[in-house]
């Protein structure tokens, strides 16, 4: 019970913070005719050259800001540039595009009058947060490998001891399994994705630094982290592997002189990235997106009536609290979903003999499912 009241204390500072955060954007804009919500849900879910500061809507932690352009190389603090506002380095104007500027939200420079957008490598929240887990990841895992090299064979407990148990979880659960004996060949890459998908899916839950940043809710993240696992797949693959996608074995009129399965082939193996990539993508940022929406709602209910908005308060912060509890699950589910989808992609590239792929094929569904449930 005690740890039941911990944990949802938690959750209502966690989701006071987004509230208190949105409550300035909105009083900031009463101003305005109305409430901009597309703007507002698409600058929390967005990336940026500041980290936002909890419940200071107008100020951001400062990142560096590093472009090549007008003038040669240039690097400074983003906090020149909060709130709209122009910076002068070594002669060249800077800013951030505004509402009504063709590079929004992006990085510019003022060559004669006119917004240009520099070669930009600035250091963003979304580029921090994934320095972030990375370094959060490689730490627990070296951590867990020296506790062995100490200990030998002896148990971790609490907090080592969990993460433990979700390499065992994935290592006999779903990687060995699947790919057999190449199992130890691929096993390193699959537990690195794993624990990266959830550490970035965790921290996107946290509305503070070092969280804030929804990195696997950003396409360009997701996309990378399928080209890796695409790449994998195909240079791993073995003759079988080539013979099935250019030569496969139907009547050879399906497959010559008009290329038909081989063309079906290579989009089966190019979708398969894609699937990877848009899964993660919606299920994360939908999450991110209804927390944010239903928090929205009570200023949109207030301006109505104070009775409204006090009664819509309520509601919102108990499907905010129910979301979050949704969310935390399904950043694990997620994870697992991608890497057991990634093993088996690579297991179809190594195939041994005639049954194999349908055996991988069962043992694959059977996991899927068991996630899905």
């Amino acid at each position: 019970m005690n740890r039941l009241k911990l944990i949802l204390t938690v959750l209502l500072l966690a989701l006071a913070a987004p509230c208190a955060m949105l409550a300035a954007e909105a009083e900031t804009t009463e101003e305005k005719a109305e409430l901009d919500v597309k703007e507002i849900i698409f600058d929390h879910l967005g990336d940026g050259y500041g980290w936002e500061v909890p419940f200071d809507h107008h100020h951001r932690m400062p990142l560096p800001v590093i472009c090549y352009g007008e003038g040669g190389w240039h690097c400074f603090s983003s906090s020149h540039l909060n709130n709209g506002a122009t910076y002068v380095d070594n002669g060249v104007e800077f800013r951030i595009g505004g509402l009504d500027s063709e590079y929004k939200g992006k990085l510019v420079e003022i060559v004669d009058g006119k917004e240009h957008r520099p070669f930009d490598i600035s250091i963003t929240k979304n580029v921090a947060a994934l320095w972030i887990a990375v370094i959060l990841v490689a730490g627990l895992l070296l951590w867990l490998a020296n506790f062995h090299k100490r200990k030998q064979f002896k148990a971790p407990r609490k907090g080592l001891g969990g993460i433990e148990g979700l390499v065992t979880f994935i290592w006999n659960g779903t990687v060995l399994p699947i790919l057999g004996k190449n199992a130890k060949r691929f096993a390193p890459y699959l537990l690195t994705v794993f624990f990266f998908i959830l550490a970035m899916n965790l921290l996107g839950l946290i509305v503070v630094f070092p969280g804030g940043a929804n990195l696997t809710g950003n396409i360009a993240v997701t996309l990378v982290l399928s080209i890796l696992t695409f790449l994998v797949t195909n240079l791993s693959g073995n003759k079988e592997y080539w013979k099935e996608i250019f030569w496969p074995d139907v009547p050879v009129w399906l497959k010559f002189p008009i290329p038909l399965m081989q063309i079906i082939e290579i989009f089966s193996a190019i979708i398969k990235p894609a699937a990877l990539t848009v899964r993660l993508f919606a299920n994360m940022l939908s999450g991110h997106m209804i927390v944010i929406v239903l928090t929205i709602l009570i200023f949109i209910f207030s301006a109505v009536s104070p009775w409204a908005g006090g009664g819509t308060t309520v509601v919102s912060l108990l499907f905010s609290i129910f979301m979050m509890m949704i969310d935390v699950l399904v950043c694990f589910i997620q994870a697992y979903v991608f890497t057991i989808l990634s093993t088996l992609f690579i297991s179809l590239a190594l195939p041994e003999h005639e049954h194999s792929k349908e055996e991988i094929k069962h043992t694959a569904e059977a996991e899927l499912a068991k996630a899905e449930i």
